[in-house]
């Protein structure tokens, strides 16, 4: 049986930023393969978004994202929130920047495509994850801040008995510590087999220094360390993974809770994070798949229709003010009168809706013809009159004065329904309109006669 050699167009895209490391003087960009193979055991595709210069110019070329996952990296550029309000002193920020060089070594780049594809799952509604920095990314897009350092703004505040350490450079991956899980919510479901009576604990890994410390309004914690610190929370109003909706935030790396000799899971519910999301994922793609996608927009057809609609805005203008085309404009109004002849067949609201836009006459054409015809007439008119004397001009004004002021009187006398005085005046007009047109009219050929000679 041959198999499809294009899956993309068949299983669901996870996209997910790199981070950028230094080996053997150079940049390399890599991803955890705990969180790859997760993704790919439960049916989806990881995109992987490479943290260069740029990207987040190119988030689009990634489409179609059906999901995001965004997970480990450096610390957030701190004046992304509320960091002034820390209260830590230059000499603190100096001592918190030695002892965690890797995290503090800020990625301005990677905060720019990762808080940009956060906010576009948040726009659509897409399956969010993110794991440690990339729950404090979620938190920070959504108006949260963070603590720049817990130890520092936590644990040196409270009593000793309470304070949790949140990292450990000499058990990197064994060290844990406790959380108490919030009850009714995805993390006391996946984690229930494992919970003690009355108890809500697990024993999470943490890698961090930082944390959230104002929780965005829209988020509900799902677990707390000794400390107070959250370690978990999610959106309870995008949150049903059969639907496609899936808004959360992890602090611990529940791929990375493994036994050590052994890639056994230290819970049963480890992984559900993954296979949740990942459901989520598929069903968002399913969804979207359902929904008949809008055409892009064909801009050659675009800039087509809008010489077409000047074409007629144009034909409006000189139809209601009775004016000539300016110069320039035959070629714009030629578009739209061909237009109108190749489309002979329109529905009655095709026909409304281009007499709206000024297509006036359905013979656009022969409109053309005679506005032209017209056009000319006046030309040679007005070249005429200019080379008439003072004399011919002001007999010539005279005269259509006279004839002006006659018809307005007739038309006065017709409306005062006065038949015997209209039929006296309309003879008197005709045997006036005869000899002045008579004296009138020749002298004006024979001046015309002479001018073409």
């Amino acid at each position: 049986m041959a198999v499809n050699s294009d899956l993309s167009t068949i299983l669901p895209r996870v996209l997910i930023v790199s981070r950028r490391a230094v080996r053997k003087n150079k940049f390399v960009d890599f991803v955890g393969e705990f969180h790859l193979d997760l993704i790919v055991s439960y049916g989806a595709v990881p995109v992987i978004v490479p943290r260069v210069s740029g990207v987040h110019m190119l988030l689009e070329s990634f489409e179609p994202i059906n999901g995001v996952l965004l997970c480990e990296g450096e610390d957030i550029d701190p004046s992304l929130y509320d960091s002034e309000l820390s209260g830590l002193s230059p000499e603190e920020l100096e001592e918190i920047k030695k002892l965690h060089a890797s995290d503090t070594a800020i990625d301005k780049e990677k905060d720019t495509i990762e808080l940009g594809l956060a906010k576009l799952c948040l726009e659509r509604n897409i399956p969010y994850l993110g794991i440690c920095r990339g729950s404090q990314v979620l938190n920070v897009a959504c108006g949260g801040t963070l603590y720049q350092d817990v130890e520092k703004e936590v644990s040196n505040k409270i009593a000793e008995e309470e304070r949790v350490m949140h990292i450990n450079y000499d058990d990197y991956d064994g060290h844990r510590h406790p959380v108490k899980v919030v009850e009714n919510t995805p993390l006391h479901h996946w984690f229930n087999d494992s919970l003690a009576d009355n108890q809500m604990e697990i024993m999470v890994n943490s890698y961090h220094h930082q944390g959230v410390k104002k929780l965005a309004q829209r988020f509900v914690p799902m677990a707390f360390a000794p400390d107070g610190l959250i370690e978990g929370y999610y959106d309870p109003d995008v949150y049903n993974p059969e639907e496609g909706k899936f808004i959360m935030g992890l602090q611990f790396h529940p791929e990375r809770m493994r036994h050590q000799d052994t890639d056994a899971f230290d819970y049963p519910g480890c992984p559900a994070a993954y296979k949740e999301f990942v459901k989520a994922v598929i069903a968002y793609k399913k969804r979207i798949n359902c929904v008949p996608k809008a055409n892009k927009l064909n801009w050659e057809l675009e800039t087509k229709r809008k010489t077409i609609v000047r074409s007629f805005s144009i034909a409006r203008i000189m139809y209601n003010s009775g004016r000539g085309m300016d110069f320039g404009q035959e070629s714009e109004l030629e578009i739209g009168a061909q237009f109108l002849e190749a489309n002979t067949a329109l529905s009655l609201q095709q026909e409304n809706r281009l007499k709206q836009m000024g297509a006036t006459v359905r013979n656009a054409c022969a409109y053309r013809e005679r506005l032209k015809m017209n056009e000319e007439r006046e030309r040679i008119a007005r070249i005429l009159m200019g080379k008439m004397t003072i004399g011919q001009l002001s007999d010539l004004m005279s005269f259509y004065h006279m004839m002006g002021k006659i018809c307005s009187e007739a038309l006065e006398r017709k409306l005062q329904d006065t038949s015997t005085a209209v039929n006296e005046d309309i003879e008197s007009i005709t045997k006036f309109k005869v000899t002045s047109h008579m004296r009138f009219g020749t002298s004006w050929r024979l001046h015309v006669k002479n001018q073409q000679s």
